[in-house]
């Protein structure tokens, strides 16, 4: 059995080797206090992800203030026609969770969940579960939310690769949570009742609200499509320009052009640009003054901050798990098992954990620091994109009291905890499984 000190320094020399660090700073590593190594990882970790979440702070900020997501959620309702409601909710709530946190997403769209009750007098779980599916999948699989980053930092995984699949993966298991949503629709009411967060005559209010005070659907959903199109661009970029196939013309011109569109394609550039374009629509749409525009930054940058410190703390605690050398522990055990295996085994590590404490960006973190072993050559006969979505897909399952998203569900939807457990709890189960069949699927 090895001993704390000898795992530290086993640690040190597989970094050493793999040239992720100087023989200094892996001495300097062996003789470091646990303190200092749970402020060095939680430092690295803030780096890696700080610029990130405070610009998507920002961009979901100007999208609630500025009528965006309103107008995001209208177009789907009005493109698929108010008897196809929940798909519009389950598209929209999955596109705006791509930059904003989810319990934004659900806060954002729960009224206007409502108002389509009030509507329709009907369906209200099936619009609750909708907004749920679409927002919690996009949460767990699609950059740039804090989870799926840190995960493919870890794994080591193209970042525009993360945001085509999980799109891929999270909305196949979202269309499942869908499907489960309308089968206990059809079982259990739920009735519209008063909440702490808005009343009835807002609702009213809500549902009433005038087209012309919104933005243009296109500028709407440029803060949103824009990091993606400029990430995505990049990676296209470099591989066409890596590729050993001769060079056409245009590529040779993209070639010369590289060093701006690695620039431009860098994350933590693209989402400032993102930020940038949605304050500009803020400013414009609602003739917002420039003190207003820096209260409305400061209020975004306060909820990111406490987002961007919470994931700090699961990086520097997957760090500490990593350092334990349970994925050592993990990696043996399991020497002899089918690769494909390794999916399973990174999905039920990533459940028990997101079970345990609630939170899935933490668990996210965490099984990615105990998996990373894996995603080697040696190990893997795939891509380590699939354990990067099979780790998304483990942080669904299981939604409960230990989850905060829980209690925002039941307190905005005005669901008892007991109505919760019966809903929401299967359906991140069901979601959570069918994302990982389609992982093994791909």
């Amino acid at each position: 059995m090895l001993t704390p000190q000898h795992r530290l320094e086993a640690f040190a020399e597989k970094d050493l080797a793999n040239s992720k660090i100087t023989a200094k700073q892996a001495a300097d590593f062996v003789d470091s206090t646990a303190a200092e190594r749970v402020a060095k990882a939680f430092g690295s970790t803030c780096a890696s992800i700080a610029i990130v979440i405070a610009m998507a702070s920002i961009i979901g900020k100007c999208l609630l203030d500025s009528g965006a997501a309103d107008r995001i959620v209208r177009s789907m309702l009005r493109w698929v026609g108010v008897g196809r409601a929940p798909l519009a909710f389950v598209s929209s709530g999955f596109l705006l969770a791509i930059p904003v946190f989810f319990d934004t997403v659900f806060y954002l769209m729960m009224p206007l969940g409502k108002a389509m009750r009030m509507r329709t007098g009907k369906n209200y779980l099936l619009y609750i579960l909708s907004i749920v599916a679409g927002g919690t999948m996009a949460h767990s699989l699609v950059p740039p939310t804090p989870g799926p980053l840190i995960v493919v930092e870890r794994l080591r995984v193209d970042l525009a690769m993360m945001i085509g699949g999980g799109c891929a993966v999270g909305l196949f298991a979202a269309l499942a949570g869908y499907a489960f949503a309308s089968w206990m629709n059809r079982r259990m009411e739920i009735p519209l009742r008063e909440s702490p967060d808005i009343s009835l005559a807002e609702l009213e209010q809500t549902a009433t609200r005038d087209d012309r005070e919104l933005p243009p659907v296109w500028l709407a959903v440029t803060p949103i499509l824009l990091p993606v199109l400029l990430i995505a661009g990049q990676t296209f970029v470099e591989t066409a320009v890596k590729s050993p196939s001769p060079q056409s013309t245009w590529v040779q011109t993209l070639a010369a052009q590289q060093h701006w569109i690695d620039g431009l394609g860098n994350k933590n550039v693209a989402l400032l640009l993102a930020a940038a374009v949605a304050l500009v629509m803020l400013a414009w749409q609602k003739r917002t003054s420039r003190r207003e525009l820096a209260v409305a930054v400061q209020a975004a940058l306060a909820s990111g901050g406490t987002i961007i410190l919470i994931t700090a703390a699961g990086g520097a605690f997957g760090a500490m798990m990593l350092q334990s050398g349970i994925s050592e522990e993990i990696a043996a055990l399991s020497q002899n098992i089918d690769p494909l295996w390794i999916l399973p085994l990174a999905f039920i590590i990533t459940t028990l954990i997101r079970t345990a404490q609630g939170s899935a960006t933490v668990a996210m973190i965490t099984a990615a620091s105990v998996m990373q072993d894996f995603a080697t050559d040696e190990r893997l006969t795939f891509h380590p994109l699939y354990l990067a979505l099979a780790i998304g897909c483990g942080s669904k399952p299981i939604a409960w009291m230990a989850d905060s998203g829980f209690w925002i569900i039941c307190k905005m939807s005005g669901m008892t905890e007991a109505e919760a457990l019966k809903t929401v709890t299967p359906m991140s189960i069901v979601m959570g499984v069918a994302g990982l069949v389609a992982t093994l699927i791909g």
